[in-house]
């Protein structure tokens, strides 16, 4: 006997009770098997997919594309059980009321837990609205496409529906897009985004997260900012040198994994700045592990993964995590857990061509290292002016932790290991 199985909104974890809708990955009549991927999210930290708990055949979806959906309300109805071609016992009658969905206190497997929120919040989408009945192209409903080519279309209120589809399986490609757009009157196709000679953009996701934490961190820390600018022409030397080792022969090592390493070893000497402020404790809490936050501009907006256990990893290991972490953030794949408990961050404005900066802090860290672009100048070396490869590092910390002297010492450590990197090379 075949029996319907509702699949609520999971605990993305991380105290997050909300998801925004990105992409449906299936429709209404596919059969689809265990932990087979049906839809992607996107959280207030990042892009995830959501597998699919039961194996069976998808009877509707409660949830749009672009709803933004509470944890443990409905998204999708899955029968189980019985011939798929069969009529279930609770199936809809129509398409205007949602199936009927078999009572159950079987939890189902989530991505980080199994808390769900009780029903009955406010939301746009869930089981308020009508089901969407969603089909391949070529039959009824919702055309194919994947993820990135749906977020083309989003992001240029194109209407999947209406583009020629050219795919193998009679899907929408990206080039279909490409040539749809070129095709249209963007006046007209960016319509419900523009007023008059003004742009709107709904701030929800990673951004409204990001947004939210700059305010709430900007003013909750004191911020203090000092700034000093640095010789690295050694160390750039000490880079060119270790870039023809066999042991960086398959690491792209950059400028910015020798001041993480910089940062890891000056942090041993400088502790309060790898703490944070327990207010409901009153209590500073010191880290004796450091997981090193890279702050990335992404497609989705800010974001600071960190590289767990920063402080155990040799170079090569922190040059190897690094890019990792960069690629990962930047194809917008970046998981919670990856955003989660840093101790510390270091954001590079240097790759921008900027020289400085005063970043705010990630919210529950005490301080944030700013890397300025490096440049030759005129520089006094050697008791003679020189052309010299120079940069400005900043350093954000919150004063309720860290007080000047120690701000002032980490900053100045940190550029004296970058100026004569062999000793940074021998401190670890």
């Amino acid at each position: 006997m075949p029996t319907i199985k509702s699949f609520p909104l999971p605990d993305l974890g991380e105290g997050l009770t909300e998801a925004d809708l990105l992409t449906w990955l299936v429709a209404v009549g596919d059969t689809i098997e265990l932990n087979q991927n049906i839809a992607e999210v996107e959280t207030a930290k990042a892009a995830v997919e959501l597998p699919s708990p039961f194996a069976g055949v998808i009877v509707a979806l409660h949830v749009s594309e672009g709803d933004t959906v509470e944890v443990g309300v409905p998204i999708i109805d899955i029968r189980v059980g019985g011939e798929d071609g069969a009529e279930p016992e609770h199936a809809a009658a129509d398409v205007d009321a949602p199936a009927p969905v078999e009572e159950s206190d079987e939890r189902v497997p989530v991505l980080v837990g199994y808390g769900v929120a009780k029903e009955g919040s406010s939301r746009r989408g869930g089981r308020g609205t009508p089901p969407v009945t969603a089909t391949p192209n070529g039959q009824n409903g919702k055309p194919l496409a994947a993820p990135p080519v749906r977020k083309i279309a989003r992001d240029n209120a194109v209407d999947l529906a209406e583009v020629p589809a050219t795919g193998s399986h009679g899907d929408v490609t990206r080039e279909d897009v490409e040539t749809y757009l070129k095709g249209e009157d963007l006046t007209e196709t960016w319509a419900p985004h523009r007023t008059g000679r003004e742009e709107r953009t709904p701030i929800k996701g990673v951004r409204k997260h990001t947004a939210e934490a700059m305010v709430r961190s900007a003013f909750t820390a004191p911020h203090v900012t000092e700034f000093v600018t640095v010789d690295v022409t050694e160390t750039l030397t000490l880079l060119e040198s270790l870039r023809s080792s066999t042991h960086f022969a398959d690491v792209r090592l950059t400028p910015l994994a020798l001041v993480s390493k910089a940062v890891l070893v000056a942090l041993r000497s400088n502790p309060s700045l790898n703490s944070s402020w327990d207010e409901a404790a009153q209590e500073i809490v010191t880290k004796h592990y450091v997981n090193l936050g890279i702050a990335a501009a992404t497609p989705r907006g800010l974001m600071v993964p960190n590289i767990k256990d920063a402080h155990e990893l040799s170079l090569v290991d922190i040059a190897r995590a690094l890019a990792d972490l960069t690629r990962t953030a930047k194809e917008g794949k970046s998981s919670p857990a990856d955003l989660a408990d840093g101790t510390i961050t270091i954001t590079n404005v240097g790759v921008f061509g900027v020289d400085a900066g005063t970043p705010i802090l990630n919210p529950g860290e005490a301080a944030i290292l700013c890397f300025g672009s490096i440049r030759r100048m005129p520089w006094e070396y050697e008791g003679a002016i020189a052309l010299r490869s120079v940069t400005t590092l900043s350093l954000s910390f919150d004063h309720r932790l860290v007080d000047g002297q120690q701000g002032s010492q980490f900053l100045a450590l940190v550029g004296r290991l970058l100026s004569t990197p062999m000793d940074m090379i021998a401190l670890s």
